[in-house]
């Protein structure tokens, strides 16, 4: 298997322009997010400490005429076939949206803590990120959700890499048999959801949950986890992607095996680019290349790569909310897929030959993230990190408003940048 080789960049900037020596030196940017980020976190910490919740995204508003505006359909033709996520009353407008350990995002939060401690070594940080971690044991018993690596890799992942203890591999192990369970060998997929009109329904985003199976494999020596994440990552390679390396996010199947539809759930249309989940392609086969050495991998996650460099039109490279969405200043952003993309190429680019390009494209979301455009004042924004993030446009959800993922990929994001700079592997596995 080829291993990661850190970018060299110290080499690099001997023979690059002067532009770069200044921006190798200048860390005060860097330096500014961090002493944010970690007086967010803790403010949050204690804030919702009793309550034994995690933070997930503020309430917003956003009126029918705005959303089909953006979706470029009569108001009158407006018809979700699934209503997932309430709009808000009013009178929670711009409120904290506090989730239990079952939700999705459960992970973030307490991810987040982990790594603004391994920026920091600020120990009240790492016993926040144990504290929080430790309510999410009652994942490893949960069957209903595809959603499992997200809310126990970035939690326990990550602890185990900065303090680990018997009890973590355990965790990891009983979720992923639990995530393997949701595995149908007929069609060669996980299935993602269990609700709405699909027979079988795969989204792009579980690309980000084979991890989880990786690991489980790298913890017990049993391939039959990796084996599940190579087969669903290659039945995803061939009926989740366009002939432009652009992704559908929702790709439902028949019982055997053949394609009921592709559409989109969260996205503009069923033809367009959502901007998160062509982040989630992106970030999930660069990560399954560096689990397997598989070039094929490593191939696909370069075209996707050309894709989102070619397909974002923003000259602050934070996405709107879908790639092919109305371009205006009134349109929404989505911070959390600018994170997301930044920290996804910023891996990759420790792993090509010449990954200049794609550092120089992270490097330029991340100073703008760390900007006071995207960036809150402390005790400001409800204690998140970052502003400017879309959950579902089209059910009026969670728009312009920050989001706890957005957080945790933009720390993640400043962890991979710092060691890059440093010479070192840019990614550190987490087992």
């Amino acid at each position: 298997m080829k291993r990661y080789t850190p970018l060299l960049l110290a080499a690099a900037l001997c023979s690059c322009s002067n532009q770069k020596s200044e921006t190798a030196g200048n860390t005060d940017w860097i330096d500014n997010a961090v002493e944010v980020s970690t007086a967010q976190l803790l403010s949050a910490a204690e804030r919702f400490d009793s309550t034994m919740l995690f933070p997930r995204s503020l309430k917003t508003d956003y009126s029918l005429e705005q959303l089909t505006a953006q979706m470029e359909i009569p108001v009158d033709s407006f018809k979700p076939e699934i209503e997932l996520l309430k709009h808000p009353e009013t009178k929670d407008f711009r409120k904290p949206y506090l989730v239990g350990y079952a939700d999705w995002t459960s992970g973030f939060f307490p991810g987040s803590l982990w790594y603004a401690y391994e920026l920091t070594g600020d120990e009240r940080l790492k016993e926040e990120a144990i504290k929080y971690t430790n309510r999410l044991l009652p994942v490893s018993d949960m069957t209903d959700t595809h959603d499992l690596g997200f809310m126990v890799n970035c939690s326990y992942g990550n602890a185990n890499r900065l303090a680990p203890n018997d009890t973590i591999k355990n965790v990891v192990v009983k979720t992923a048999r639990n995530l393997a369970l949701r595995f149908d060998d007929r069609i060669g997929c996980i299935r993602s959801w269990d609700f709405g009109p699909w027979n079988y329904p795969v989204i792009i985003d579980n690309m980000m949950n084979l991890d989880l199976l990786s690991n489980a494999t790298k913890i017990t020596g049993d391939s039959t986890f990796m084996n599940i994440a190579r087969r669903h990552a290659d039945t995803t390679l061939k009926n989740h992607f366009r002939d432009d390396n652009s992704c559908f996010h929702v790709v439902s199947y028949n019982s055997d095996g053949s394609v009921e539809r592709r559409q989109t759930f969260q996205g503009k249309a069923d033809n367009s680019s959502w901007s998160r989940g062509q982040g989630w392609a992106l970030y999930g086969y660069t990560e399954l290349y560096r689990n397997t050495g598989d070039k094929k991998y490593l191939d696909h996650a370069v075209k996707v790569a050309a894709m989102i460099m070619s397909k974002n039109k923003t000259k602050d490279l934070i996405p709107y909310w879908d790639f092919d969405a109305v371009e205006s200043e009134s349109t929404p952003r989505d911070a959390s897929a600018a994170a997301l993309i930044a920290s996804a190429l910023l891996e990759l680019s420790g792993i090509v030959d010449n990954g200049q390009p794609y550092f120089d494209y992270a490097e330029k979301i991340l100073k703008t993230l760390a900007s006071p455009r995207y960036l809150a004042e402390k005790g400001t924004n409800e204690n998140f990190i970052l502003m400017h993030s879309t959950g579902s446009l089209p059910h009026a959800s969670e728009i312009d408003t920050p989001l706890n993922y957005a957080d945790y990929y933009f720390l993640e994001a400043l962890v991979r940048y710092k060691r890059a700079f440093k010479g070192e592997a840019i990614v550190q596995d987490m087992f």
